[in-house]
């Protein structure tokens, strides 16, 4: 799924609730309130904000560069056990055309 929100609307939004963040009770009130006047949605702000505190540092998880190394690598491994099955399939009829009980 292509990302909704441009990269600079995303910074932007996500430092607008960051520099408030004390104005609020939580950070869902002001993903919210702020959220609703930036036309983007209250849990889509919040994982941002979510994610920005992980890679500042300030909360545990994986950063970003780790989870696009983990989708990255999520879609070699799919790669290779496609690639693999099609070996598979490739030695098992190779194998059944040179089976000398198969000549007639």
């Amino acid at each position: 799924m292509p990302n909704k929100y441009p990269a600079e609307v995303r910074e932007r939004a996500t430092r607008m609730v960051l520099d408030r963040l004390t104005d609020y009770p939580s950070t869902w009130a002001a993903c919210q309130d702020l959220g609703a006047k930036l036309n983007v949605g209250a849990e889509t702000l919040r994982k941002w904000i979510v994610q920005a505190q992980v890679d500042a540092g300030t909360k545990t998880g994986p950063s970003t560069e780790e989870l696009e190394e983990i989708k990255r690598l999520k879609k070699e491994n799919r790669d290779l056990r496609e690639t693999n099955e099609i070996l598979k399939a490739a030695a098992s009829f190779f194998a059944r055309e040179l089976d000398p009980r198969n000549r007639g």
